[in-house]
């Protein structure tokens, strides 16, 4: 197993739901692999801090906003200033 494949499995691994087919080879990888390791206790505890946080029921207030922005941003009938762009047939 290489390290984008072991990137790949890690959300498993810390769900304790890796299949079985990978989890000889990531508990390789992740023994010989000091980079990985790292990683994977950084997502662990990226986790970990994002689920300590309290849930709220209420929308942002930036909602609308936000999603306007994106939507402006990743639209592709528009150039990079916003303007209609024609399709190509």
């Amino acid at each position: 197993m290489n390290c984008p494949e072991a990137i790949d499995l890690m959300g498993d691994a810390i769900d304790a739901c890796l299949p079985s087919t990978f989890q000889a080879s990531f508990d390789d990888h992740m023994a010989e692999c000091s980079s990985c390791r790292t990683y994977l206790e950084h997502l662990r505890l990226t986790r970990q801090a994002l689920q300590s946080l309290p849930r709220g029921t209420e929308t942002s207030s930036h909602r609308k906003e936000l999603i306007q922005k994106f939507s402006e941003e990743f639209d592709p009938t528009r150039d990079d200033k916003g303007h209609a762009t024609e399709r190509s047939s």
